[in-house]
């Protein structure tokens, strides 16, 4: 058996992934692939990695909370995702991006010390992850977390070398969030693990949230009318969209964080695309390319 890790990361993906395999349960149950609710194992796993303190469960332990996560289903491969696993919110940012992962990325992979694992990360340019995750820290508190904060230091390459040097025997699968919408079906594919010749339903939310009614309507009767052969036509397809139909409030993105100037802005996204360049060549890490 292998358990599936998807890390993340915050302000990224929202469960869309979990919730598309979810509504395709029952055709990766047949390839032996289990997709558990959430609600079976996140607040189950922040327990027992607490209760381990860093150690490894014994087979009495993995074998008990396996029961509780996937029950009597036969499984090869059981994918788990939740965007706290290497932290939270409030702390995503502290001390760089995700500056404890690697402890907890080996932290969850010890409660199943005898089964093989994988890591999945989609990570996202740094002048629009930071001003989301504060976002996202103050719907549960008043916390500010970006005050006395330099971005510039803040490396996405840092939070995978982390993960790699705990789990050195573990793969990670990487891929920029806004390359999403392009790649959506790959990133699907490499986190389930399903054959190729199977077709998942439901996997348009994304695009349903980044084109304007007409143009999800139009694109959905297109691709139905005809279907791409192959990632490179899907990509042409999704593209000449959102070229034509993405709505307004997603091609531009206020500048509203106090403090911050367009310079900056422009600062942190040339360092994010030489951060992207450099995570690209580091061994242990597939990367997943629009």
């Amino acid at each position: 058996m292998r358990i599936i890790y998807h890390l993340g990361a915050h302000c990224t993906d929202e469960d869309r992934l979990v919730r598309c395999l979810l509504k395709n349960r029952a055709a990766l149950a047949e390839q032996g692939i289990a997709i558990p609710a959430p609600t079976r194992y996140r607040k189950l796993l922040r327990d027992t990695s607490i209760e381990l303190k860093g150690g490894a469960a014994s087979a009495e332990m993995q074998g008990a909370i396996l029961g509780q996560i996937v029950g009597e289903q036969a499984a090869d491969r059981v994918v788990l995702s939740w965007d706290s696993f290497l932290g939270f919110p409030t702390w995503a940012a502290r001390d760089g991006l995700y500056s404890y992962s690697g402890e907890r990325a080996l932290s969850f992979t010890q409660i199943f010390p005898f089964l093989d694992a994988e890591f999945h990360l989609a990570i996202r340019n740094p002048a629009t992850f930071l001003p989301a995750l504060q976002e996202k820290v103050l719907t549960r508190s008043t916390e500010d977390i970006l005050t006395g904060l330099d971005p510039r230091g803040l490396l996405w390459s840092d939070t995978v070398r982390r993960i790699l040097h705990h789990c050195p025997n573990v793969p990670l699968t990487v891929w920029c969030d806004e390359d999403t919408p392009l790649i959506w079906n790959e990133v699907l594919q490499a986190v389930s693990g399903h054959s190729p010749d199977i077709s998942l339903t439901d996997t348009d939310e994304l695009m349903s949230l980044l084109l304007t009614p007409e143009g999800f309507t139009r694109m959905r009767a297109y691709v139905a009318a005809h279907p791409p052969a192959g990632a490179a036509q899907r990509r042409r397809v999704i593209t000449a969209f959102l070229e034509r139909f993405q709505r307004a409030d997603q091609v531009t993105v206020e500048l509203d964080t106090p403090g911050w100037t367009q310079e900056l802005v422009d600062d942190l996204t040339a360092r994010y695309h030489a951060d992207v360049a450099l995570i690209r060549t580091m061994p242990g890490v597939r990367f997943i390319s629009a």
